[in-house]
């Protein structure tokens, strides 16, 4: 099962040439793909404030990855609980909440952030 990050959606949803070709290889391969609604959350947040500027709303975006069969996945206590315990190596309220995400559920976490590195979750790039 992977998770993938907010840029990682992102730039696959853009067919963006950062995302890695062993991510690529991985999303379209992989039945057990997967994002968390806090990733739509942020993508909200940074098109409000002009940090985000594409077409798509976060409903297109939904629908869009449920074309790929890409499943959203809620955010759950358990998550919130693993965000208050894991260091504070990363300040990002979001990416940390995904970190949790990933580990709470087992899951490989594709993403291309160098400080997620640093804690112990499974990383694909």
């Amino acid at each position: 099962m992977y998770l993938m990050d907010t840029c990682a959606l992102l730039w696959f949803l853009d067919d963006n040439g950062q995302l890695s070709e062993k991510a690529k290889d991985i999303i379209g391969k992989s039945n057990d793909l997967y994002f968390s609604i806090a990733s739509l959350w942020e993508i909200a947040i940074k098109k409000t404030i002009r940090k985000l500027d594409i077409e798509e709303s976060v409903t297109d975006i939904e629908r869009i990855c449920d074309d790929y069969g890409i499943c959203i996945l809620p955010i759950k206590t358990k998550y919130l609980e693993r965000v208050q315990i894991l260091p504070m190596i990363h300040a990002d309220p979001f990416d940390r909440l995904i970190m949790a995400t990933a580990l709470e559920e087992g899951m490989k976490l594709i993403t291309h952030d160098s400080k997620i590195q640093q804690y112990d979750v499974e990383l694909v790039w």
